[in-house]
């Protein structure tokens, strides 16, 4: 069985305090970017899109000892902090009886270190798949469960929907967010942000603006009221990322921001 993790984009990302436990709260919109293929037993999420950046996640029997097998992108660290082989570990020690031995294929295209969230997907999209796959009749809520322990963005994979997040980015609200209207256009320049980094160059601040209400504001007014905290930290190390954003708002985009902590960069732009 095949399925095609999809990344995200955050819309607005405001760092608003430091907790106790070492993490950070947030207040962020995840919206995400549709696969180009279809999903598991042909279920799709969200509105579609053509211009994408999506891994390729397989799963097939074997007799022999489990296996990850990666291509594309490389990918640094062992195959035991993979998502991948995490979820699966999981779901193996828990239903012992149903998850069979497999052989794993991960096609990696979603950069790393770009903030689109690509090997939290490629975890949750594997919890998904094996559910599917294995029959085990998981439903959302106990998916995301799961998920929660690969990673505090990972539950959001899951349901794959536009969400308001906020705690750690765990703390998910469905948003009527819609924007099958427009292209959205992603410049991955190939620079690593460092997350660790990037938090420690962040002074947390209450909210600006009430991310909750994006759906309502006119995508012509959001350069005005909607950004992303880690961009002046992050643009001052990098200033072509600066560039890039501008450049998106020369050529026409009615909203450009970096995603995450980079080092991606879209602008949303009229399809006219």
């Amino acid at each position: 069985m095949v399925c095609f993790p999809n990344c995200k984009i955050n819309i607005g990302l405001f760092i608003t305090a430091r907790r106790a436990d070492g993490y950070h709260d947030l207040a962020t919109v995840f919206y995400p970017l549709q696969p180009v293929a279809p999903a598991p037993l042909g279920r799709r999420f969200g509105p579609p899109f053509t211009d994408v950046l999506n891994d390729v996640l397989e799963v097939a029997p074997t007799a022999g000892e489990p296996q990850l097998h990666m291509s594309g992108l490389a990918i640094d660290g062992p195959r035991d902090t993979n998502l991948v082989w995490k979820a699966y570990a999981m779901l193996r020690e828990t239903f012992p009886e149903k998850v069979p031995a497999l052989d794993i294929y991960l096609h990696k295209a979603t950069p790393m270190g770009a903030g689109l969230g690509g090997g939290s997907a490629d975890g949750a999209w594997m919890l998904r798949l094996l559910n599917d796959y294995c029959q085990l009749g998981l439903t959302n809520e106990t998916l995301a469960g799961y998920a929660l322990q690969l990673g505090s963005d990972c539950p959001f994979f899951i349901y794959n929907q536009p969400a308001y997040a906020t705690g750690r980015g765990e703390v998910m609200t469905p948003m009527g967010l819609d924007l099958s209207s427009y292209d959205i256009k992603v410049i991955c320049p190939g620079i690593h942000v460092s997350t660790r980094d990037a938090f420690a160059r962040i002074t947390p601040r209450p909210a600006p603006f009430d991310l909750q209400g994006l759906a309502a504001l006119p995508i012509t007014e959001w350069r005005q009221h909607v950004q992303n905290d880690f961009e002046p930290a992050v643009f001052a190390m990098h200033p072509q990322l600066a560039a890039i954003k501008q450049d998106m708002y020369d050529r026409g985009a009615v909203y450009a921001s970096m995603t995450g902590t980079g080092s991606a960069v879209y602008g949303i732009f009229s399809k006219d």
